[in-house]
């Protein structure tokens, strides 16, 4: 994905199983959509209480945080059970989530991408950030966010 480009409407699956639409959120409110590699694994467990303890900072200034990664909905279950995580989870079992942004793989391409990706209201993306430091990605998404947030 480029910037300025909107976001295409997508489903996919949750962490409790259901069927998430990004098409009930475009033009309802900011979107942050990180991808990270894998559940339970120290750098993608550290992003994912990163975000978990700025959720309430986003979700003030309207915006709704969403990790994806390959993980089943039942991994995603219980990694959000045992971080206490409050935001969605999607499992992109079959990479078209991946494929659909251009979230490429690190790594000598061993290990799934690491970026995140903010949209604004109308579901335009406004950031796109790509880094396998995982806790730069809520410093950035969550500066763009606030941008948003006074325009």
């Amino acid at each position: 994905m480029n910037l300025n480009e909107n976001l295409k409407p997508f489903t996919a699956k949750d962490q409790n199983a259901n069927e998430f639409s990004v098409a009930d959120y475009i033009g309802k409110k900011p979107l942050v959509i990180y991808f990270y590699p894998k559940n339970f694994t120290p750098g993608c467990t550290k992003e994912a209480c990163d975000f978990r303890d700025r959720n309430d900072e986003f979700l003030s200034l309207g915006a709704e945080v969403i990790g994806v990664s390959a993980d089943s909905d039942a991994s995603h279950s219980r990694f959000a059970k045992k971080y206490n995580l409050p935001f969605t989870l999607l499992s992109d079992k079959n990479g078209s989530l991946r494929k659909q942004f251009g979230v490429k793989k690190n790594l000598l391409g061993l290990i799934p991408g690491r970026e995140t990706f903010v949209f604004d209201k109308s579901g335009k993306l406004v950031m796109k950030y790509n880094s396998m430091d995982a806790t730069s990605h809520i410093r950035k998404a969550l500066k763009v966010v606030k941008e948003l947030a006074k325009s």
